[in-house]
């Protein structure tokens, strides 16, 4: 028992002398010791989470499925709805689509039911502060962003009691790190506050305060699906349109590129057997919110998607039939019944969704892959 005391008594120390450097740093101390009242101790599962490197590397149609699915469209066509007037003035003050936006809300924070979440919501000074002293690889990143997050409190944008982030630090609906709030952030609704854990439109604006002052073309796409023709080699880097076009890459709906003079990069993320794409400028800024040809790319996907433009021409290649997004809340409540998992019915396939499935592929002597195959959901509805 002498060791976790020993850490707590060391921590202290670190709280101690963090103190002093936010102090010269333009923090008040009365800010500091509200924002640690009661904090005693690093915060063990922001420890464990940072420990954690899971073993599973997600297939490109795992990783698209997850978030391009039926819920997430479903609901981002509400919120479409229910936020119209707000979207209406982010896109006329800003030039960024509104369906852009609402995709990074629901991929952030699944419009903002995440931060409803006690297993994923934490303290932000005690995370940050969890990181900054015991985890050497993010100690540096993690006293960048307490200070950033201190100023904040300074500000009075957020009570001590309401600064709730990831637990590496990302806060609100849409899911900014301290240093990007401070240089994004919007009071959007003029409240005098830059809410971005309570207003939904201060968070939708900063989003979209990020994206323009990173080069946003206004009233422009992503990027297109496109057709490759068999038997060559594509060139790496930047063309223009025409010129991708005049080597017999064309548009999968088989209508022309608008901007032929528009330079764009080729992207296979599931190789030559999946589909291919187009990249443009507004992909690139995508990039600027979180740097993931997977992540821009499944914005893109589901803001088409939200807007009704249509999914893949070719679909992702899957080694299974895909379920839709309530037969996979069917496979795990199925699952669950069973008494294979105990994960949140939420039609997502993660690795608690990925074992039970292997589990009862491993009773009825099947090849034990995890897919959420339809195949896997007829077998569990003869059981």
């Amino acid at each position: 028992m002498a060791q976790p005391a020993f850490a707590d008594a060391g921590f202290q120390r670190w709280l101690a002398d963090f103190r002093n450097v936010a102090i010269q740093n333009g923090v008040s101390g009365a800010t500091f010791d509200r924002a640690f009242r009661g904090v005693t101790a690093p915060d063990p599962e922001v420890l464990e989470k940072a420990r954690y490197q899971p073993e599973f590397r997600a297939e490109a149609w795992e990783y698209f499925d997850n978030r391009v699915q039926d819920n997430a469209i479903r609901t981002g066509r509400q919120m479409a709805r229910k936020w119209e007037p707000w979207l209406d003035r982010i896109e006329r003050q800003f030039g960024v689509s509104r369906y852009i936006l609402l995709a990074i809300w629901s991929i952030e924070s699944n419009y903002g039911e995440a931060l409803q979440n006690d297993r994923i919501m934490r303290h932000l000074p005690r995370s940050l502060a969890t990181l900054a002293y015991a985890d050497k690889r993010r100690a540096k990143f993690a006293r960048t962003q307490l200070l950033a997050a201190l100023k904040i409190l300074e500000r009075g944008d957020i009570p001590e009691n309401q600064l709730t982030s990831s637990w590496a630090g990302a806060m609100g609906h849409t899911q900014f790190i301290p240093t990007s709030y401070q240089a994004y952030a919007v009071d959007m609704d003029g409240d005098g506050r830059r809410d971005i854990w309570h207003s939904v439109p201060d968070a939708l604006a900063t989003a979209a305060n990020l994206l323009r002052k990173n080069g946003w073309q206004s009233g422009e796409t992503w990027g297109y699906e496109v057709v490759l023709p068999g038997g060559r080699k594509f060139p790496a880097g930047t063309m223009s349109l025409s010129r991708w076009e005049s080597i017999g890459v064309v548009r999968a709906n088989g209508k022309p590129f608008p901007r032929p003079s528009e330079n764009a990069e080729l992207k296979v993320p599931d190789g030559r057997a999946g589909p291919a794409f187009l990249m443009v400028k507004n992909f690139f800024v995508i990039k600027r919110y979180n740097n993931s040809d997977k992540y821009a790319l499944a914005v893109g996907l589901l803001a088409d998607q939200i807007a009704g433009v249509g999914g893949l021409v070719r679909d992702w290649n899957r080694p299974f039939e895909r379920l839709s997004s309530d037969e996979t809340e069917e496979l795990q409540k199925r699952l669950g019944a069973l008494g294979y998992y105990q994960g949140p019915i939420d039609g997502k396939i993660g690795q608690g969704s990925r074992s039970a499935i292997k589990e009862f592929q491993a009773r009825m002597g099947l090849e034990q892959d995890g897919h959420p195959s339809k195949d896997v959901l007829r077998r569990l509805r003869g059981n």
